[in-house]
């Protein structure tokens, strides 16, 4: 293209971008069009990859397409392995966007659409994508290396040591909160057990097929996963109808538990052809294709935003969660804005994938705005519901009542009309019995999706489908968390118990797989088991956590490549990463003190904890509240810590007083040839 015609075609981007933020951002006292919203998204998050991604990789980090990866250089068939980009990129979204893109921007809901669209929207250019994108080059030029190995390499032994120890801990909590989603939400649904289930062998039929039978061939295998993954759902929905074949899917919590801590272990010790990569790529078909879906129904719906753009809420009463619009609106989001998480996945299994430094920004940056995309979609499909809808499926009985009459009187007071027989109705077309106090933003999603797809593909007739398609739809974008996030714990281990004896630290050796694999999955299944057996406490009370705990992530990240770019001598590129690092110390730091010490008993864990004690009340719910208020003290302690232990190396750094050498494997010219790159 003439760079006549560039100018102008990105000149009209940047336009229609800016008319669409305008729109969302100024109207009040109207309703807007859901087609704003999407607009908004897609002309910011194409601005973005086209300049500031192109920025980042041409002037700041200096991809090289020369230098030899890991995956080249110490390609072992297993961990290890040049990986067609394409299924790169379909592996590191499937194991990024777990519930976070979909629960987080529902919730946050409350507060009106505005909030969440624009930090979604400034976060996720600015913040999470850059962060994705600069831990993956760092990993991949040191061999791989998990984000903690990383941390001790450059910032020091002390930083390294508490760099892991909040990351193990943190992900454990993530990885055994993320299998009961799963558990709650395929429990008694043979319909999604056996769609999600059948996942399973279609990607090692499609790992043998890209590896054995057919090696290369890319757009063979996406083919026929697509096919048979079409099969699944389609099956799905004739063995939830056939009661023989029902009642061999129809799994009670602990079965799907038992099922999903093995499927752990499998997924981290197989080698990553035969099922991890497979199965995310596999994944990214449903994944991409449903958001694609729903991308087109809402061009054809066009449905309005009943959501008002800021809500009532605002000031911290919301009956969703407890809270102001600052700090939590930025806490609850996380992951379709920025997540700590996706750094350990940049610095885990994807690194070990990549054939090229060049297809980094691909990968890394562009992977991250399809999450941030999603989580867009997932705040259209909460505010097209009617506000007082909304509320009657989100807010807890303890707030609102636990009669549907209670309920809509209540939320009715609040200025959002509801009424029972409305939400009975509405519950009837979805196959539900009741869609009253169903909290977690999963169920309000499905609803808000289910109404898309119902009025612009196929009709009232079809809702209940749709809205069943939806919950699997949600359960598959979180298993791929678990087994990716299961295998990333695994490579941690590993790094750490290296030092203490060789052979446990070998990603090669199958002893160390399998003895590394069985700690990992014992550590988060634990946990789990504990909550499916007791689900008043412990890992369910642990959640509130999630969103702190994630950004806390994102801060160590990102004080680990501020720290990088320092020591590479380019401190004068170094906000690229300072600025979103600033942001998110504030915010956290400022979550953290309100969760442990705010006097609303709604807000503080140790506030809670002593209005329970007072009232003589469950003494399980008071050890939890105080054992979240400890864990959510610790994790801030320890991240405050790196903290001051990288800014002690940037002072230095700059000061002359400190060497500024990075920690890089040695240069090695690829010798990978232009076709099979």
């Amino acid at each position: 293209m003439k760079p006549a015609l560039r100018f102008v075609l990105w000149f009209g981007i940047a336009l229609l971008g800016t008319v669409a933020l305008a729109t969302i951002a100024l109207h009040r006292g109207e309703q807007i069009n859901a087609l704003w919203l999407v607009t908004a998204a897609i002309c910011t998050f194409a601005l973005g990859y086209r300049f500031y991604s192109k920025f980042i990789a041409t002037k700041v980090l200096l991809l090289d397409p020369q230098r030899a990866t890991p995956a080249e250089r110490l390609e072992n068939g297993r961990d290890f392995l040049p990986t067609n980009k394409w299924v790169v990129f379909g592996h590191h979204f499937a194991a990024i966007a777990g519930p976070g893109p979909l629960v987080g921007p529902v919730l946050a809901a409350q507060f009106g659409y505005l909030p969440g669209t624009l930090w979604i929207l400034v976060g996720a250019v600015f913040g999470g994508c850059v962060q994705d994108f600069v831990i993956l080059l760092f990993s991949v030029r040191r061999d791989g290396k998990s984000l903690t190995e990383i941390a001790k390499d450059e910032i020091g032994r002390v930083g390294g040591l508490v760099a892991y120890g909040s990351v193990i801990s943190i992900l454990i909590i993530l990885l055994a909160v993320c299998a009961l989603i799963v558990v709650n939400a395929l429990k008694q649904s043979p319909w999604g057990t056996f769609t999600v289930g059948m996942t399973i062998p279609i990607a090692l039929l499609m790992g043998v097929y890209l590896r054995r039978l057919r090696p290369g061939r890319v757009l063979e295998t996406s083919a026929l996963g697509f096919v048979l993954v079409l099969a699944a759902i389609w099956g799905g929905q004739w063995a939830s109808q056939n009661p023989a074949i029902a009642a061999h899917f129809t799994l009670t919590a602990p079965q799907l538990a038992i099922a999903i801590i093995v499927y752990g272990f499998a997924a981290s010790a197989l080698p990553v052809w035969l099922l991890l990569a497979p199965r995310d790529y596999l994944s990214t078909f449903v994944k991409l294709g449903t958001i694609a879906l729903l991308t087109l129904g809402i061009v054809i719906m066009h449905p309005t935003l009943h959501m008002p753009p800021l809500t009532r809420f605002i000031d911290g009463t919301g009956p969703v969660f407890a809270g102001k619009l600052f700090p939590f609106a930025f806490i609850t989001i996380a992951c379709g804005a920025i997540s700590g998480f996706h750094s350990l996945i940049s610095s885990g299994t994807t690194p070990k994938l990549i054939r090229r430094e060049t297809e980094i920004r691909m990968v890394g940056y562009g992977a991250m705005l399809a999450e941030s995309l999603v989580a867009i979609m997932a705040t259209v499909a909460a505010c097209v519901l009617e506000p007082g809808t909304y509320f009657a499926i989100n807010s807890p009985a303890g707030i609102v009542g636990q009669l549907p009459e209670a309920a809509t009187r209540t939320i009715t007071g609040w200025g959002f009309p509801v009424f029972a027989d409305g939400m009975q109705a509405l519950a009837r077309s979805v196959g539900e019995q009741t869609l009253f106090n169903r909290t977690g933003g999963a169920p309000a999603f499905a609803v808000g999706m289910a109404h898309i797809f119902s009025n612009s593909l196929g009709g009232q007739a079809v809702m209940a489908l749709w809205y069943h398609f939806a919950l699997m739809f949600e359960a598959l974008f979180i298993l791929t968390v678990l087994d990716a996030g299961t295998r990333v714990g695994r490579f941690m281990i590993q790094d750490a118990l290296g030092h203490l004896w060789k052979p446990l630290g070998k990603t090669s050796s199958y002893p160390s797989i399998l003895a590394t694999s069985v700690l990992i999955v014992a550590a988060w299944g634990y946990f789990l088991w504990q909550g499916v057996r007791d689900p008043l406490g412990g890992i369910n009370l642990l959640w509130p956590l999630f969103g702190i705990a994630n950004q806390l992530l994102a801060t160590v990240a990102l004080c680990v490549a501020t720290t990088i770019l320092i020591k590479m001598h380019r401190a004068k590129y170094a906000l690229v990463t300072l600025a979103p690092l600033v942001w998110l110390v504030t915010v956290t730091f400022t979550a953290s003190w309100h969760k442990i010490f705010d006097p609303s008993v709604r807000i503080g864990f140790l506030a809670q904890a002593r209005q329970l004690a007072m009232a003589g009340g469950n003494a399980r719910l008071i050890f939890s509240n105080r054992l979240d208020a400890v864990v959510t003290a610790v994790l801030v302690v320890m991240v405050a810590l790196i903290l001051i232990e990288s800014a002690r190396q940037w002072l230095g750094i700059l000061a002359g007083n400190r060497d500024a050498k990075v920690q890089e494997s040695p240069f090695v010219v690829t010798r990978l040839t232009e076709e099979r790159a």
